[in-house]
């Protein structure tokens, strides 16, 4: 799989608490974007963050959060992400979704 030298970079965050058909939702979107042949996907952790609530959430100790933030992050060509965003638009309650443009420098092993 080739992905072009400029693609999209599609950030989804979302809380670790949120759900989809009753399993984490970035597990959900992650698996979604598999199926579809994205060319691939990661799932980053938060220690801390807020969103639109402004609400605190937090991994620290003293204070244990069970709604870390989430981000998930895919790259692919323009077309695929346009084509994902309905599909996880219908996944989300709420969240935040940003595109940006990219440039792949490499994508792969060499052949």
């Amino acid at each position: 799989m080739q992905i072009p030298e400029d693609a999209v970079l599609l950030r989804v965050f979302i809380g670790e608490s949120d759900r989809y058909e009753h399993r984490p939702l970035y597990e959900a979107i992650v698996l979604k974007a598999r199926e579809m042949h994205l060319a691939g996907a990661t799932v980053l952790r938060g220690p801390m963050g807020f969103g639109h609530s402004s609400r605190l959430h937090t991994a620290k100790i003293l204070r244990l959060s069970e709604d870390l933030p989430m981000v998930i992050e895919i790259i692919d060509a323009g077309e695929k992400i346009d084509a994902f965003l309905p599909v996880i638009d219908a996944m989300m309650g709420h969240g935040l979704i940003t595109l940006e443009k990219v440039k792949v420098c490499r994508y792969g092993g060499g052949e």
